[in-house]
């Protein structure tokens, strides 16, 4: 029986039919093994494993490395200062965290190009950090600031900036999917050769959204890549008591798909896992599942106290911590000092009070403006009134 821990630095693989994917070389050492069947039950929390690769030994510069671990320590620290704005009543609405999945992220949107595409959930702030937008202006429209990036329309669940190709977080479960692949059909229909990522919880897995999508996108031959960022629980229910498949990589073979699974911690495997896939959709027009086994730090949202969480498991991904990991992975290659790594942190933490600064300081948009969004294009005898405002159809008026 095969088994499916999944091991530092490795990912499993297959093309939906059992059999190991193909892949380009760069990387393929550390994706060697084949779907397989389940094993006695074990949860995901009990395979995963300590961190093991030398730094030395990877392609990448040593500069684009500390700058990887840089972008780790920008999410890190924004999303606690964002947990403590959330408890200071600056923020309001949901607001999910992406604390302990930082490998996951970078890993996932490095691999990409500024012509690709993404689309998310609603836990989408570090996703928005790593692909190069300025953390004072999604600072603000977490605040819902006029200067936010979506002009404090948004919030935290929906970033969106279309020069970036960030194309939103979405609330509802599974709501990006239909859209991505949909974004990849217009790829397809104009012969161009950029990338979908589709970003998703691993409940998402469990609608039907996620089967249609999948099955349009294998049988027109779509690039998406199909990311699932599998943290252990869908809000409060474990993977394994909410799907009947908690290998979730392998749900592509419903649909003929190729699949890999790869471990959440370890940036490079989920850069490379990455780019294996950013290669078959840009050259050979097809999708691919790929599953991240990540764990979130915090409850499923900032109000969520987790109580549901077993302390012992909490305590064992702690230790994983893959920020800390990846930092004294790259002192023990020689890459940093403990001088610069405290440089780091100190730059990155100026970033972020500054960031909450101009949040702070910045307008909140007008009431007056409420509606300046609602249609992209003007549709006639919509009720704009306000609150209070008892005239009835404004535009009528007018």
């Amino acid at each position: 029986m095969t088994s499916r821990k999944t091991e530092r630095g490795k990912a499993t693989r297959g093309d939906g039919r059992g059999a190991t994917a193909t892949a380009s070389p760069k990387g393929a050492e550390r994706s060697t093994r084949r779907n397989g069947p389940a094993d006695n039950g074990a949860t995901t929390a009990e395979r995963q494993v300590a961190p093991e690769y030398d730094l030395r030994k990877s392609s990448e510069s040593p500069e684009t490395l500390v700058e990887f671990y840089r972008q780790m320590m920008l999410i890190r620290r924004f999303e606690e200062k964002t947990g403590e704005m959330y408890t200071r009543a600056k923020i309001g609405g949901y607001c999910h965290l992406n604390l302990g999945e930082e490998a996951t992220i970078v890993g996932a949107m490095s691999a990409l190009e500024p012509r690709d595409y993404i689309f998310t959930n609603y836990r989408e702030h570090g996703y928005s950090l790593a692909r190069g937008m300025d953390p004072k202006r999604v600072m603000a429209e977490l605040f819902g600031k006029e200067t936010g990036i979506s002009r404090g329309r948004g919030g935290s669940m929906h970033l969106f900036d279309v020069e970036a190709r960030f194309m939103g977080g979405y609330a509802i479960v599974g709501g990006q999917l239909p859209l991505a692949t949909g974004a990849g059909l217009a790829i397809s229909y104009r012969g161009g050769d950029e990338v979908v990522l589709c970003q998703m919880g691993d409940g998402t897995t469990n609608i039907g959204a996620f089967h249609e999508s999948l099955n349009i996108a294998q049988l027109w031959k779509l690039p998406v890549i199909f990311f699932i960022v599998n943290n252990q629980y869908g809000m409060g229910t474990t993977v394994e008591k909410g799907s009947a498949l908690p290998e979730l990589y392998q749900k592509a073979c419903a649909h003929n798909m190729r699949s890999e699974r790869v471990d959440g911690n370890d940036l490079l495997a989920v850069r490379e896992a990455t780019q294996r896939a950013v290669e078959v959709a840009r050259t050979e027009k097809l999708p691919t599942l790929l599953e991240a086994v990540s764990y979130r730090f915090r409850g499923h949202s900032v109000v969520d106290p987790a109580r549901y969480r077993p302390e012992e498991e909490v305590k064992h991904w702690r230790a994983l911590d893959p920020v800390l990991a990846f930092a004294r992975e790259l002192r023990q290659a020689g890459f940093v000092d403990e001088a610069r790594i405290t440089e780091i942190d100190e730059e990155i933490g100026q970033v972020v009070e500054d960031s909450v600064r101009f949040a702070d300081e910045s307008a909140d948009p007008k009431p007056d403006q409420l509606f300046t969004f609602d249609y992209a294009t003007d549709v006639p005898n919509v009720d704009r009134s306000l609150p209070g405002d008892h005239a009835g159809t404004k535009d009528k008026e007018a």
